[in-house]
């Protein structure tokens, strides 16, 4: 399922976020970039050292990457030349600044990879694992944030969000029918 918004294709695609054949990947990281569990190990065990390495070296340079925040490192062995990280907020209940701070961690993680020449980009499902964000919320916020990015910024050819269940799935196609561009 697709959408149009301005020059920028929205795809929602059911599947493994390592398998993407896009120029980026989000990973939803924990602030210590040393990889984990869910998408965030998925993503290290897949790419390999590489990508490790480069965690390493941004932790040592910055220290730990703050929630909303987002770097970027090469992708490793996946197919995906880079890997954007990003740290989603824990689920508090809402009124923790919950909602910004997701929606910073989408926009920080598009101002990244536009900066490094990014064209196509696909994000998971950020913070609706283990950290318990509630999925219809988040895929709310993730949708209408990239929306507003890419109206500003037409250098994005493809944004994919790429849900990992079909529960999701079903969640964002139901957005992506109720928008419109």
């Amino acid at each position: 399922m697709d959408l149009i918004v301005g020059e920028t294709k929205l795809t929602l695609t059911l599947g493994d976020i390592t398998q993407q054949d896009v120029d980026a990947i989000v990973n939803a990281a924990n602030s210590s970039l040393m990889g984990g569990g869910g998408v965030d190990g998925a993503i290290h065990r897949a790419g390999g050292p590489a990508i490790l390495e480069d965690c390493k070296a941004i932790v040592a340079k910055h220290g730990r990457l703050p929630t909303g925040e987002a770097v970027i490192t090469t992708g490793g062995r996946l197919k995906a030349k880079h890997v954007v990280h990003t740290v989603g907020p824990v689920w508090q209940g809402g009124n923790n600044r919950e909602d910004e701070l997701l929606a910073n961690a989408y926009h920080n993680s598009l101002r990244a990879a536009v900066e490094n020449n990014v064209k196509t980009v696909a994000f998971p499902s950020i913070s609706t694992g283990i950290y318990g964000f509630p999925i219809e919320r988040a895929a709310k916020i993730a949708v209408e944030t990239v929306k507003q990015f890419v109206r500003e910024n037409s250098l994005l050819r493809e944004v994919r969000f790429v849900t990992f269940s079909q529960f999701d799935y079903d969640i964002y196609q139901k957005l992506f029918q109720s928008f419109d561009s």
